[in-house]
């Protein structure tokens, strides 16, 4: 696909901020595009979040990834950096930043402002959130991934940024050890009541948190997620993530993202535990055979995987791979009516598509649903997760 992008500058208070732009394939600057706005974390730089733009750009977006002025690591290349020294940055000056390049999008007339996304990780995903409640219906959606809403109570234990100093003795400059903050940024944020800050966002919010990560705990997304508006905000905890996103993490959290952003909901969370594993040869074809038991929690469906669960995956000679996944989940359906759900699920040309049969009246609904389906990869097995399209029930 040919996806390109080119770099761009923008101003803050005098301050360059430097970042780059990610177009779709076939761009015609005289159509309109929706776009996103990439912020990334602490001790980070733009190129920490070229990925996402790269991908939004593949689904037909226009993707702008930049550098907070002072953000960054000491030793970074400064051709990534933006201006600023990282003493006088702050989490309300990142916002600043974020407006401006906000700004900056929309004085091209290819970017339609009215589909406009803003993401960010761990202390940018923090950064979007307040952005996003400064803009109101300016921001179409929020995404935020493992969002350091932490800050502020780090601040008050006197461990910003992984610093200790006291909290009755601020010092002017907080050693980080790969950056220096300034008192004020200390000071900013001990005042913050994250929670309320965030709440002034009506629109739609999605937040992914890892379950093992060791600096943003899981506590903090799941009371940002009570503190919106019932139905307002999804959040997806993961097993075995930590502060990051490597390897199959990050395609699945971005799977999740385009499923959120297609207003799809998510109504099946089935997470998978392996038990067995067996491989044969059928001609030239290797057949690997992975049996597993596991459970499924939502509010429409609570039950427990059967045995005889499969997953079956074939890899042909010429490169090819078929994957096919099997298995019935007994337990009760929101009415709590014993029931039983049945699942076949396959790979589409984009997504799992996960046929579902089941006996329950009240998830009758679910036979004749368009499903799509993410698996999550994780120690001892994957989590499943199925959406439906539509209005949401």
């Amino acid at each position: 696909m040919n996806i390109t992008k080119k770099s761009f500058t923008c101003e803050r208070d005098g301050l360059t901020i430097r970042g780059m732009q990610y177009f779709p394939e076939s761009f015609d600057a005289g159509k309109r595009y929706p776009a996103v706005i990439a912020s990334h974390g602490f001790l980070c730089n733009y190129t920490n979040m070229e990925n996402w733009c790269r991908d939004f750009a593949k689904i037909g977006y226009v993707a702008f990834c930049f550098s907070f002025c002072g953000g960054g690591s000491l030793s970074e290349d400064k051709a990534v950096k933006s201006d600023g020294e990282s003493t006088k940055m702050s989490v309300l000056t990142e916002v600043e930043d974020l407006l401006a390049v906000k700004k900056f999008a929309s004085q091209h007339a290819y970017v339609d402002m009215e589909n406009l996304i803003l993401l960010g990780e761990s202390q940018g995903g923090f950064v979007s959130g307040l952005a996003a409640a400064r803009c109101g219906a300016e921001v179409k959606k929020l995404v935020m991934i493992f969002p350091a809403l932490c800050i502020p109570d780090h601040a008050r234990r006197g461990g910003l940024g992984g610093s200790s100093y006291p909290v009755d003795n601020v010092p002017e400059v907080l050693d980080c050890g790969q950056s220096l903050l300034g008192r004020a940024f200390h000071e900013e944020a001990v005042k913050m009541d994250a929670y309320l800050e965030l709440s002034a966002y009506e629109g739609p919010v999605l937040i992914i948190q890892g379950l093992a990560d060791d600096i943003v705990n899981y506590s903090y997304a799941i009371r940002a997620k009570e503190n919106y508006r019932t139905g307002q905000c999804h959040l997806q905890l993961v097993r075995n993530m930590g502060h990051g996103l490597q390897g199959s993490l990050y395609q699945s959290a971005f799977d999740s993202v385009r499923q959120f952003l297609a207003e799809r909901e998510e109504v099946l969370t089935i997470r998978i535990i392996l038990t067995r594993y067996e491989t044969q040869m059928e001609g030239e074809t290797r057949v690997e055979q992975l049996f597993f038991t596991g459970w499924c929690e939502s509010k429409y469906f609570q039950g427990t995987v059967l045995p005889g669960g499969c997953d079956v995956r074939r890899y042909n000679a010429d490169g090819e791979v078929s994957i096919r996944a099997e298995y019935t989940l007994e337990g009760i359906d929101q009415s709590q009516t014993p029931c039983r759900v049945h699942i076949i699920n396959q790979r589409g040309e984009v997504d799992w598509k996960p046929v579902v049969t089941t006996d329950s009246a009240e998830l009758a609904w679910l036979k004749e649903a368009d499903l799509t389906a993410v698996v999550e990869e994780g120690e001892g097995g994957p989590t499943i997760r199925i959406y439906r399209a539509g209005t949401k029930r």
